[in-house]
């Protein structure tokens, strides 16, 4: 089993790059958001099943307000580990895990420009395609 979990808070800077040159292939950088909901898990298995290939690097991204919350970190890394394992039975891509400490939004962006992934994937929130296009609009 290959992954690696890393810790960092929101100020903390890290280069994707650092020790990872010497094992670089040619495989895709794809960031996938999780979290404890459901929507989230679908979004997970719809990217292991239908987007991701042997070779990719997954980046998985998980968000918590603290880092300090004991509790909230064991089951952030619970839930990762879990999330690992099933993502290298199901594609065989490289795991890279990262909780980070901050808001979700722009944790998630942060690390997207961190990363440089081809893609983003996440879930829904529960929102319908319509609340979502009217957000777009709405939020400018």
């Amino acid at each position: 089993m290959s992954f690696r979990m890393q810790t960092l808070n929101e100020e903390e800077e890290y280069s994707w790059t650092h020790n990872d040159s010497i094992d670089r292939r040619t495989g895709r950088d794809i960031m996938i958001a999780v979290d404890h909901g459901p929507k989230s898990k679908h979004a997970f298995d719809w990217a292991l099943r239908h987007f991701c290939c042997a070779g990719d690097i997954v980046h998985l991204v998980h968000s918590v307000s603290s880092l300090k919350n004991n509790i909230v970190y064991q089951a952030s890394q619970t839930l990762m580990e879990k999330l690992s394992v099933q993502a290298l039975k199901v594609s065989r891509v490289k795991i890279v895990t990262r909780i980070v400490e901050g808001d979700a939004g722009k944790a998630i962006c942060k690390e997207a420009e961190k990363v440089k992934p081809i893609a983003v994937v996440m879930g829904t929130r529960g929102r319908s395609l319509m609340q979502r296009y009217s957000l777009l609009f709405r939020d400018g």
